[in-house]
């Protein structure tokens, strides 16, 4: 089964585009926070490359802008090509099924103000239950205290 579900922040505003049959498609990277702080406290974020389709890419240029709050759900899809020197690349994207926008225009502008537009490092879980996203204190990790390193014996696991 080949299925992703991201939740995060458009890096940058989306570019519309269309193929030779004119079919719209848009581009654009959600960063995702990792759940967990690395060896010096700090949050990492990977960059997700995502790319989406006809009348959703459409929408997705119409209404989102850099530091959006995004769920993507969708399928990871390998590909290579060859550069103007003839290297062989490779890519990984999301082809994205589905956007959902997570936060009113208003609730975009209010974090950005809060935050100094330093989107990738607030990134926070959003609620289901309540369609809210609450405020997450990410410096408080209660692993900070948990150790250097774990180790388990294979023979535990059987």
């Amino acid at each position: 089964m080949n299925r992703v579900m991201l939740i995060g922040r458009l890096t940058a505003k989306p570019e519309l585009r269309y193929t030779s049959s004119n079919v719209p498609f848009a581009r654009f990277t959600v960063a995702v926070n990792r759940t967990f702080s690395n060896a010096n406290g700090e949050r990492e974020t990977d960059f997700i490359s995502t790319v989406i389709w006809r009348k959703q890419a459409e929408n997705v240029c119409n209404y989102l802008d850099k530091g959006s709050l995004v769920s993507v759900e969708g399928r990871i899809q390998t590909g290579s090509y060859d550069d103007k020197d003839g290297n062989k690349r490779y890519t990984t994207d999301v082809v994205a099924d589905s956007v959902e926008f997570l936060e009113s225009k208003a609730q975009r502008q209010n974090n950005a103000y809060n935050t100094n537009n330093d989107y990738a490092d607030n990134v926070s879980p959003y609620d289901y239950q309540s369609g809210n996203t609450p405020s997450v204190n990410v410096d408080n990790d209660p692993f900070a205290d948990f150790g250097d390193s774990v180790s388990i014996d294979d023979n535990f696991l059987d």
